[in-house]
């Protein structure tokens, strides 16, 4: 896995998605693709403590939805370089590694629980909600982000 990677290769199988990931120290955002690739959908956030318990449920996410592509945000700093939220989401992103070998990639995603947070002021969602929705929001725009970049439909 590199550090930062825009696409993966990898053929989709018949059915398979992408899972977007907002990693964080207390929940961890998760969104997924349609199956043409079209647009990401937010799912529940999981909790990220224990972790063993949260990559289990990443591992029902990839069964459950015939996932071959995991894009993980990775939160650098303003000036480019990796600081101690962008080390943890990397050690992270290794852990996914093991549940799909070849691939996860990790994608810049400064300033997406900033704009996931304006998304949810502009919809007028209260904040007692906010707080709720924001890692899912976050997940969501790391993984439309990847959608984007790399065209839309399934044969590109």
């Amino acid at each position: 896995m590199t550090t930062v990677r825009a696409r993966i290769t990898l053929q989709p199988p018949p059915g398979g998605r992408i899972l977007g990931i907002d990693p964080g120290t207390k929940t961890i955002g998760v969104a997924v693709s349609d199956e043409l690739f079209f647009a990401a959908h937010g799912l529940p956030s999981i909790p990220a403590r224990p972790a063993a318990k949260a990559l289990e449920a990443i591992k029902t996410l990839i069964s459950d939805y015939t996932i071959y592509e995991i894009v993980v945000g990775l939160p650098m700093n303003m000036d480019g370089t990796i600081g101690p939220s962008a080390e943890a989401a990397q050690g992270f992103a290794r852990s996914l590694e093991m549940l799909l070998p070849g691939g996860v990639c990790m994608i810049d995603e400064r300033l997406t629980t900033v704009q996931a947070e304006r998304t949810l002021i502009e919809a007028d969602v209260s904040r007692a909600k906010r707080r709720g929705l924001r890692d899912q929001v976050a997940a969501v725009l790391i993984l439309q982000s990847h959608l984007d970049s790399r065209g839309h439909g399934s044969d590109d």
